[in-house]
């Protein structure tokens, strides 16, 4: 079983520019996940932030000087690093970023870069000019052919008053990229299509049929396949999840449309994880004005709709398909039955009242080894399990 992994200790380097505010909550996000965090400052970067700030924080001594590191070696430059599971430059200023493509080493931080032997992740921040200047582009490609990963920019509204390419990610987003990065990478190369979230069957313009599903799961699963490398594309109900940063989401309301845009991606994918609660049934017409309530009784006439894994798996060339199921009674025998006549080589059941809506799940796993139990826990640590299990399973591996 592939077990994900999460970084124990992180260098966070700091350099002068306004975004360095930011980096206080990164460094909290890390603290509160219980990653250990050496903050490593330029000269520049204490002109906006104090290093007090970042110790109170981290609460770790924060270097700043080349010469005085606090290394009993006197090679703090090279010592910081040993043992880091990466380090995060953040924000990485246009300066900075230059020193890094051209290999110069004449502070602590830039030493320490240039002396690694772990990833390193550089956050960009400066003025959207300063980003489309072509020697900083240069510098970028450089980079990033060197094996650095460069995270953002984002566009939006600059320090400057400016409005454009060049803005830092915000702190949640790194993040979600820094822990991304110390996965394993078991799905390296593939391309996943997932779908998540309810659907909603309209009666009439103001009211329809839905169920409970938050979409929690799906999400959860989406960013733990795109933290393994895979391309992410999902398929959404109606849910206010969050998409995760890599991912890309394709929002859709009814079964019918699910189902539409599913199979126009269905081609372009290796893997497909229905993880939706699609309704069942539908509405066989819509009323197109407000049904008013009366005395009388409202029947409203239901019928199928389309089996969306089903139809996957039928294909004479399906992707691997990963099929989900929330049953209330006998959780392995239905999901078993489930299986097999969708002829799907996974599935993941669990109980309905367990899951829906909730921050955990506990599952079982299907196929045709028999059932494999795992135990409770949250959705991200269970989906990081998940996506071990998917690829261990896939054929070829």
């Amino acid at each position: 079983m592939v077990r994900p992994s999460s970084p124990a200790r992180i260098v966070l380097g700091i350099t002068g520019g306004i975004a360095a505010y930011k980096a206080a909550e990164l460094t909290r996000l890390f603290v509160k996940a219980g990653i250990t965090v050496d903050v490593v400052m330029t000269a520049a970067a204490t002109h906006f932030v104090t290093p007090t700030t970042y110790q109170a924080l981290s609460g770790r001594a924060v270097l700043t000087d080349l010469w005085e590191s606090g290394s009993r070696n006197a090679m703090g430059h090279i010592d910081i690093s040993r043992g880091a599971d990466a380090i995060v430059v953040a924000p990485a200023s246009a300066d900075f970023l230059a020193k890094l493509a051209n290999g110069h080493a004449d502070d602590l931080l830039s030493t320490l870069c240039l002396a690694r032997e772990c990833p390193l992740l550089a956050a960009p921040a400066m003025n959207r000019q300063m980003w489309a200047n072509a020697a900083t582009q240069r510098n970028v490609a450089r980079l990033r052919a060197d094996g650095v990963a460069i995270l953002g920019p984002d566009t939006g509204e600059l320090a400057c008053n400016e409005h454009g390419e060049g803005r830092m990610l915000e702190a949640g987003d790194l993040f979600a990229a820094v822990v991304a990065a110390c996965q394993p990478k078991v799905l390296n190369g593939r391309r996943v299509l997932l779908t998540a979230g309810p659907t909603f069957e309209a009666i009439d313009p103001v009211r329809g049929i839905t169920n409970s599903s938050s979409g929690k799961m799906g999400f959860a699963l989406a960013q733990a396949v795109a933290e393994a490398g895979a391309s992410v594309l999902v398929v959404a109900g109606r849910t206010s999840a969050p998409t995760p940063w890599g991912v890309t989401r394709v929002d859709v309301t009814s079964a019918r449309q699910m189902a539409d845009a599913v199979m126009a991606r269905v081609d372009e994918c290796d893997i497909f994880i229905a993880v939706a609660a699609v309704a069942d049934y539908t509405p066989t017409s819509v009323h197109e004005q407000k049904v008013k309530k009366s005395d009388a009784a409202l029947t409203v006439t239901l019928e199928p709709t389309i089996d969306i894994l089903a139809t996957v798996a039928s294909r004479p060339k399906p992707p691997y398909c990963v099929g989900f199921a929330a049953e209330s009674q006998d959780v392995e025998r239905l999901g078993e039955e489930k299986r097999k006549r969708k002829k799907l080589p996974l599935l993941v059941a669990n109980r309905a009242q367990d899951a829906l809506g909730s921050d955990e799940n506990e599952v079982t796993l299907l196929d045709d080894a028999g059932a494999t139990r795992l135990p409770r826990m949250g959705k991200l640590a269970l989906a990081r399990v998940l996506v071990g299990e998917i690829a261990r399973r896939l054929p070829g591996t």
